[in-house]
């Protein structure tokens, strides 16, 4: 198939940087290994068993006739940041390839995106399977979100002349000083892309320092992003089995976070002999492990994926499902924001805000540092640095109803003001869009 639209990007330069040359050599010696390492995640549940041909390139589906906007996230979070932003290109008919690399982000795709929003598992990242999957799809425009940097894929997209965006841009200050010692290999990467477009000043001032062209800050994506939905009649289940109980949501915890949760919900028992403590799980697969340290504590936990709604005897109930946050946000009036009592770097604070559950967190919270400052020096989050401050948080949020709501109006008013990076994305990608519709034969201003 003959590829679409006029290539405008950079091809990639012919001297790469050595890591970049050997990194290419060794991945694709490593090409012949490749089924060891699927049938390994196959065993963990890493990979569908039914798609596993997407990872080497091999697409079961047509590509679609006519400009193709190929949108790309690592995980969960990026393709649900970039939500709001696909839904305005498909309502200008543009056709969407969206890929990503979990199996959990395809299960919420499905879930959440319409079926002409075609969903391609990523190829990993060999020069043959990169090959095989750009010869196949041609995409006309590839965006991009946050900072999945695959160099083969980039690089191969980049000597075909295809327009490539960072979008959603975020460099945390983790891995900064890292690139900034694989300076060259970072350049040539970022240099590929014709356009960053980072969340943040800090960001796009890192992105700026390792090579990257044409940086402009947008703002982040996930402000704009609609809360997450809740279904009516699940939600009503839940309510009735809680009725007049108090309730705390640790959501997306991570390992290590759950023996501090469990502690921090009998130190609450103290002044909230009902308390139901709900456990979501960063990693639904997690949930029988959770149940167990539960029991093991000395507490009586109920298991949502077996298909049980919390009792009155429940202490604590993991909810080790997928794509329910929405529902548990709408339950509670505290939420404590796992991946920030370990460093992890913090889970994203801006769904709960959105549904008016007022927030704790602990102190890692570098992913997100922006967002969190933000709502922290508004008062629209409070962070917890030990266990006693988790407790006191936590029984202040649950009996200080005026705290509470002062608490969550702060938090509406910071993700209101910090809104607009949608708008200000699809203002400056107009340029690569404007070229698409042409292609389609039509030019809508």
């Amino acid at each position: 198939m003959k590829p679409w639209g006029v290539r405008t990007a950079i091809a990639m330069p012919d001297t790469l940087p050595i890591t970049l040359r050997a990194y290419r050599r060794l991945s694709s010696s490593l090409t012949p290994m490749v089924p060891l390492l699927i049938k390994r995640r196959l065993r963990n549940g890493k990979e569908d068993p039914e798609r596993v041909d997407e990872r080497r390139g091999i697409a079961a589906i047509e590509r679609p006739a006519g400009p193709l906007v190929w949108v790309h996230g690592a995980s969960v979070g990026e393709v649900l940041a970039a939500a709001t932003l696909i839904e305005r290109l498909r309502a200008s008919n543009m056709r969407i390839l969206l890929t990503s690399g979990t199996v959990t982000s395809a299960a919420i795709i499905a879930k959440r995106f319409p079926p002409d929003i075609i969903h391609q598992y990523i190829p990993y990242d060999s020069p043959r399977y990169v090959a095989r999957f750009l010869d196949h799809w041609h995409p006309s425009l590839a965006l991009f979100i946050e900072s999945d940097l695959w160099p083969n894929l980039i690089l191969s997209a980049a000597r075909r002349r295809l327009p490539m965006a960072l979008i959603n841009a975020r460099m945390s200050q983790r891995s900064f000083p890292r690139w900034q010692k694989l300076s060259k290999t970072i350049s040539a990467l970022l240099g590929s892309f014709e356009i960053c477009l980072a969340q943040s000043d800090t960001d796009a001032e890192r992105f700026s320092a390792l090579g990257a062209r044409s940086v402009l800050v947008t703002g982040n994506l996930k402000f704009d992003v609609q809360a997450p939905p809740g279904d009516a009649a699940k939600l009503d289940a839940l309510k009735a089995a809680t009725r007049g109980r108090p309730i705390v949501v640790a959501s997306s915890t991570h390992p290590g976070e759950e023996e501090i949760i469990l502690e921090t919900h009998k130190a609450l028992t103290n002044f909230f002999p009902s308390l139901l403590t709900v456990i979501v799980p960063r990693h639904a697969h997690r949930g029988e492990a959770i149940a167990g340290m539960v029991q093991a504590s000395g507490l009586r936990a109920t298991t949502r994926s077996r298909g049980e709604l919390p009792g009155a005897g429940t202490d604590v109930y993991v909810a080790d499902t997928m794509g329910e946050l929405g529902l548990f946000y709408r339950l509670t009036p505290v939420v404590f924001m796992g991946g920030s009592l370990v460093p992890h770097g913090g889970q994203n604070p801006i769904e709960p805000a959105k549904l008016g559950a007022a927030i704790v967190h602990g102190p890692h919270v570098f992913n997100f540092t922006d967002v969190y400052d933000a709502l922290d020096g508004a008062g629209g989050a409070r962070q917890a640095n030990s266990s006693e401050q988790l407790v006191k948080l936590l029984a202040q949020m649950l009996v200080d109803k005026a705290a509470r709501a002062a608490s969550v109006d702060a938090a509406g008013e910071v993700v209101t003001r910090l809104g607009g990076a949608l708008d200000r994305t699809l203002h400056a990608l107009e340029p690569y869009l404007m070229q698409l519709r042409f292609e389609m034969g039509g030019h809508h201003a």
